[in-house]
């Protein structure tokens, strides 16, 4: 009797945008968690400049070592490319000495890819021009999802409440009136970027200019919002099983500790600054409206696969979305997979439905 064949599955890590490392660190995990009897895996690094190197997918390769974040660089593997024949559904490497040679048909991609050219839109387009399924959200809920301006401007026209906020485009100031409406202190962040990159709380009018040049430095659109007195509730949410509707996690509460001013890089990562509260600790009414809107947000971006929604709940225990992550972080500590484990999901099998998810639902519209 054949022995059936493995699920081939190229987990894509790594990539261009600020956040490489963060990636490589969520693809080491994933890495991990693949049941080597079930799935064939090849794993893909992108380098910062973006050229695709086939890795040994060593996990320890791609942890953290102290405060040393992991790095893909052309040396990390040999070259390989994606072709876009829908009809080839695999991978080629390029090799200087004999050449290119096929690497083989793969059934499925992870595409562990955090910020620009990963987790807004792009991937996505190329993987659907290559006819190759992949876990995560389409082109359009991706991109809509990376670009804080579009993720407001779409929930709050589905009824989801979102603070007071302000859009600079490239060359463009902070006018006195926005200024008087949003007061003090703002949050100026780039508007199309993840993990606390290039973030500021300003206090004084004074630091704005440095902060919106700071934020310009990742993405020439920023993004002030004003900042709202709470706690930061996160939630997360995978589309059903079968085409049901999403379903919602429990909820965690992030507190930052030591002298971290609010959520950012150093506090998520590097300085375990940070303290959990699986479930958060707010009344049940409250925990049932943030799932809602989680679960709501998802659909109005019209999101697959996966998402982690994080929320504001005030002292009056209103609630105010603050973004959505169509890949948020997958290490084994991160928030997405730590309240699926507390909703009895744990990691091997939530990474498991998420391949299942994808394969099921294949490219094109749906």
């Amino acid at each position: 009797m054949s022995t059936p064949r493995k699920t081939r599955i190229a987990v894509v890590f790594g990539g261009r945008s600020t956040e490489h490392a963060v990636s490589a660190v969520s693809a080491g995990s994933i890495l991990a968690a693949l049941d080597s009897d079930e799935y064939e895996v090849v794993p893909v690094g992108i380098t910062r400049e973006g050229r695709w190197v086939l890795t040994n997918g060593d996990p320890q390769s791609l942890a953290i070592q102290g405060r040393r974040m992991p790095e893909i660089t052309a040396g990390s593997g040999d070259a390989v490319v994606l072709p876009g024949d829908p009809t080839s559904g695999g991978l080629v490497v390029l090799d200087p000495a004999d050449g290119a040679r096929a690497l083989g048909d793969v059934d499925v991609v992870f595409p562990a890819l955090h910020g620009i050219y990963g987790e807004d839109g792009t991937i996505q387009g190329l993987l659907e021009m290559a006819g190759v399924p992949y876990v995560g959200s389409n082109v359009f809920a991706s991109a809509a999802a990376m670009d804080k301006e579009f993720t407001k401007k779409l929930t709050a026209a589905e009824g989801i409440p979102v603070g007071p906020y302000a859009v600079l485009r490239a060359g463009a100031t902070l006018s006195d009136a926005d200024k008087e409406r949003l007061g003090l202190p703002l949050f100026v962040k780039p508007a199309r970027a993840g993990s606390s990159y290039g973030i500021t709380k300003v206090k004084d009018l004074a630091d704005l200019d440095a902060a919106i040049a700071a934020a310009r430095a990742i993405d020439p659109k920023v993004l002030i919002e004003a900042a709202i007195v709470g706690r930061e509730i996160e939630c997360g949410v995978l589309e059903g099983e079968a085409g049901g509707a999403p379903e919602a996690s429990l909820l965690a509460e992030v507190r930052v500790v030591k002298d971290h001013e609010f959520y950012d890089f150093e506090a998520k990562y590097l300085d375990d600054s940070c303290e959990f509260d699986i479930p958060a600790n707010l009344p049940e009414r409250v925990t049932k409206q943030v799932q809602e809107y989680a679960s709501r947000t998802f659909s109005a971006l019209d999101c697959a696969g996966l998402a982690r929604v994080d929320f504001f709940v005030t002292p009056e225990l209103d609630v105010y979305l603050n973004e959505i992550n169509t890949m948020p972080g997958f290490t084994s500590t991160s928030m997405f997979p730590r309240m699926w484990a507390a909703s009895g999901l744990e990691y091997p099998k939530l990474v498991s439905r998420l391949i299942r998810t994808a394969l099921r639902r294949g490219t094109g519209p749906h």
